[in-house]
């Protein structure tokens, strides 16, 4: 696999995820069970998968 920032460098796998990770990368799908063009289920999905860094406050108090 090939980065445009390094041009015919490999980058391992965990590279690419801590690369990732360090930005955030945001997930998003959807999912419908139709049967006769019933829609039955439903299912949206949406993630945020980021790094955690102690200098960034969480959003909830902590007990």
């Amino acid at each position: 696999m090939n980065s445009p920032d390094l041009p015919g460098q490999r980058i391992a796998l965990v590279d690419l995820l801590d690369r990732l990770l360090a930005g955030g990368v945001v997930i998003a799908g959807d999912v419908t069970l139709r049967i006769a063009d019933v829609d039955l289920v439903r299912i949206d999905l949406r993630a945020l998968v980021s790094s955690v860094s102690a200098t960034v406050p969480a959003p909830w108090e902590e007990a």
